[in-house]
Order: C-alpha cells, then structure tokens, then sequence
C-alpha cells in the first residue's frame, strides 16, 4: 500500500483520510493535535517515539488517537532520524502500538515498512 510520507505532522492534510502516515515527528501531544485537528481518520499514524520523554511525553500520541479510533505506532529514534519521515518508512523499528494498531496486528520489534503490507 502506498503511504504518505511527513517531515513534519504539521504538513498533514486531507489527503491523509484512510492513508497510511509515517512521521518524522515526535508523538507528543503537539503533534496529536494535527491530527485530532484535521478531521479526517488515517488508516495508522506512525510517529518517532523521540526516546520516549518525561513521563512519556514522546509517544502521548498512542493514547490520544487511540481515543479517536486512529491506530498510531512509534518506532524508536535509534532506528530512524527524528524529522526524516523517509529514514523512519525505511528504517524505523516499532517500539510501541496502542490498541488499534495492535488489533490490525502491528506489534513492537516490526519494522515500519513490513507494516505497509498488513494492508495489501
């Protein structure tokens, strides 16, 4: 399938409706905002988890579009450049799921782009 690719969430339009997003963002709140915001639903939402934060604060976006039936993932910033959303599709490492993602079977240790064919 293919997907749509974003430096920066912010960049994220309607076009995202029942696509597949990979981020080079962190998954923080700021970051969930875009999507909350936009008033269509992607398919999944990959974020950089960032290194995860205070308190989590990195990868709050699994909880805040799982309240919106959004399935979101993160994979880690070892495994891809923070704000490379093509070094994140290629390379990124899935770290955490939330609860819609992990019932379309996406699971932490997957490779990002082995995630793309979960939907062929």
């Amino acid at each position: 399938m293919s997907h749509i690719r974003l430096d920066s969430i912010a960049l994220i339009d309607l076009s995202a409706e029942g696509q597949v997003v990979v981020s080079g963002s962190h998954g923080g709140a700021s970051a969930a905002k875009f999507v909350l915001d936009l008033g269509v639903k992607p398919r999944l939402v990959f974020f950089n988890d960032a290194g995860g934060g205070k308190d989590d604060a990195g990868i709050v976006a699994l909880t805040l579009l799982d309240a919106i039936d959004v399935p979101c993932a993160v994979y880690s910033h070892e495994s891809a450049r923070i704000g490379d959303a093509q070094d994140g599709a290629a390379n990124g490492v899935v770290t955490h799921v939330n609860s819609h993602a992990r019932a379309l079977r996406i699971a932490p240790f997957m490779q990002v782009s082995d995630c793309f064919y979960i939907f062929k």
